[in-house]
């Protein structure tokens, strides 16, 4: 009889086994799908990262142009009481980064917010990196045009770092800025639209000039 117990006890920890063991199994490859799942989703976010929207026009010296433009420049043009047309490349709408920078907001010296997705940043660099990632669809590179390309007749080197003002002078880089400029001078401020515009062609012409 005490046999029969012991092995009918035996009989019934084989089938617990047995019933155990494919759990564990299950367990097992469970965890393993859910390791694979999340480095998936890990590759694919750093995948999104590396295949961001790439834009050919610095954004950095894209600002530094317009901030020559709005403070050297707008007073002369609001003081003559001048409309600068849309061919003019220094009109607002041909900055291709001009909406996104108007939706930027300085909230302290270490807070920035976007203006779209109200999404907070310590540095304004962040925030650049966040349009280019996520808010590209608002970016306006089609009709626009890229600032940057005009820092040679506009001197964005003087209002951004110091140290790029340190570079020596090319005589070839010198000329071609010359022209830049003569040819800004002369789109945006045609001598037959008027007085204004002939002071303002002079002022343009004057002022940057003077720095090639």
């Amino acid at each position: 009889m005490g046999k029969s117990i012991e092995l009918f006890l035996q009989l019934q920890l084989l089938v617990l086994c047995l019933l155990v063991l494919p759990q564990k199994g299950s367990s097992s490859s469970l965890f393993q799908r859910n390791k694979e799942t999340e480095a998936t989703g890990s590759a694919s976010i750093k995948q999104e990262q590396e295949h961001s929207h790439e834009v050919h026009c610095s954004r950095e010296r894209s600002r530094a142009a317009w901030k020559v433009i709005e403070e050297y420049l707008m007073p002369f043009v609001e003081q003559e009481k001048y409309q600068i047309t849309r061919k003019c490349l220094l009109h607002p709408d041909n900055d291709m980064f001009r909406d996104q920078e108007q939706h930027k907001v300085h909230v302290d010296i270490n807070d920035w917010q976007c203006g779209y997705c109200k999404k907070s940043f310590r540095a304004e660099k962040f925030l650049d990196q966040h349009f280019d990632n996520r808010h590209y669809n608002l970016l306006n590179a089609s009709q626009s045009k890229c600032l940057a390309d005009l820092c040679g007749a506009l001197h964005c080197d003087l209002v951004m770092d110091s140290k790029l003002r340190k570079t020596k002078c090319n005589p070839a880089a010198a000329s071609r800025n010359h022209h830049l400029c003569e040819s800004l001078a002369d789109n945006c401020f045609p001598g037959n639209a008027g007085p204004s515009a002939s002071r303002l062609h002079g002022t343009l012409s004057s002022y940057f000039f003077s720095y090639l």
